[in-house]
């Protein structure tokens, strides 16, 4: 004869059951790991999506063979509530759980294949922009649906929410009005997962600051800039002001080296120096090495040198060191090329005067 039981009074035959349940849910669990384990050996699957899903799964199991185990015995009507909506919700949130594991193994697959640490690492870091975009956005879909779901097994906010139906346009209005910012930065994510204003790994120069992006979050990036400092920008930034992206085609780029002589200067020699130079150093990637005069003022040439290097950190570093190179053979070389004033030559050397030819 089947007894009610109540919190207070559980009999050791219902302890037992309880127990058994629990014990056979491991087993299982563990059988179907063991054997999902070797096929997915067997068939050379990356190790990534059953580690995942094993704490979820255990759990799963254990709910639904507890709920078997425990179905010939009868409850308390308290006990019985407290069950059906507590076994509702807790397999709702452990469902949402395997999803939110299944979903965080895929995004670990899917970047995986696109290798960011490549050279020429464009193709890789768009991939790797639009699933780190998409999978935030469908966190937040699917959380909460979770707790909508998880809310709805509850009675009384079921009720509660047939209530507010009526008032559900001016609570609608209000949060919207409340939530705008957020709101305006979300929509503004999705669309920089197609639109692609930056890249994960792109170089940039916003708000007067040179730096890599390092992430993207659904609602703002985060830009790791040249000192280690951390620039938070909200995504709408990116797509309402204007900013430097130095690799939105391709990792190749252009570095300049700028160069003051005196207007008297021989260039020619100085051009020969510089594209050697350039040729000579390691970091030079084989494509642009040239020097042009650029401007012309009454105490100085503006001397423009483009050289072209992989990526923006070796072309930083490539510009650095030609400079130096140009600076040093200079001051050897023709110290008479370096900018001075003319004031303090004609104080040095006294004024000269312009010859004057018989005619």
């Amino acid at each position: 004869m089947q007894s009610d039981i109540s919190l207070h009074h559980i009999t050791p035959m219902a302890a037992i059951s309880i127990l058994l349940s629990v014990a056979v849910a491991f087993l299982l669990h563990w059988l179907a790991y063991w054997a999902a384990i070797r096929i997915a050996r067997r068939m050379r699957v990356e190790p990534v999506i059953l580690p995942a899903l094993y704490q979820p799964t255990r759990w799963i199991i254990v709910l639904m063979t507890l709920a078997a185990g425990i179905q010939p015995l009868t409850f308390a009507p308290n006990v019985e509530a407290i069950w059906s909506i507590g076994s509702k919700m807790l397999f709702i949130l452990l469902n949402g759980w395997l999803i939110f594991a299944a979903m965080r193994a895929g995004r670990v697959l899917l970047e995986r294949r696109s290798d960011i640490t490549v050279e020429d690492n464009l193709k890789a870091r768009r991939q790797h922009t639009r699933i780190r975009i998409l999978y935030r956005v469908a966190q937040c879909i699917i959380g909460f649906l979770i707790l909508s779901l998880m809310l709805m097994m509850i009675p009384g906010v079921r009720t509660v929410g047939v209530t507010l139906m009526a008032s559900a346009g001016l609570a609608g209005l209000a949060v919207g009005a409340a939530a705008q910012p957020a709101l305006k930065n979300l929509i503004a994510g999705i669309q920089m997962a197609f639109s692609e204003p930056v890249r994960l790994d792109d170089v940039v120069v916003i708000e007067g600051e040179w730096g890599r992006i390092e992430d993207i979050k659904l609602t703002y990036v985060v830009v790791r800039i040249w000192d280690d400092r951390r620039l938070i920008v909200p995504v709408s930034t990116f797509l309402e002001k204007p900013f430097q992206n130095w690799t939105t085609r391709t990792s190749d780029l252009l570095g300049t080296v700028f160069l003051y002589v005196d207007p008297a200067t021989e260039i020619e020699p100085i051009r020969a120096k510089f594209i050697e130079t350039v040729k000579s150093n390691s970091r030079w990637d084989g494509r642009v090495a040239i020097l042009q005069v650029t401007d012309h003022r009454a105490d100085a040439l503006e001397l423009r040198g483009l050289l072209s290097a992989r990526n923006a950190g070796i072309a930083f570093d490539l510009r650095c060191e030609v400079r130096e190179a140009m600076l040093d053979y200079l001051r050897t070389h023709m110290p008479q090329a370096l900018v001075r004033s003319r004031h303090l030559v004609e104080m040095e050397e006294g004024p000269t005067r312009p010859s004057v030819v018989a005619g």
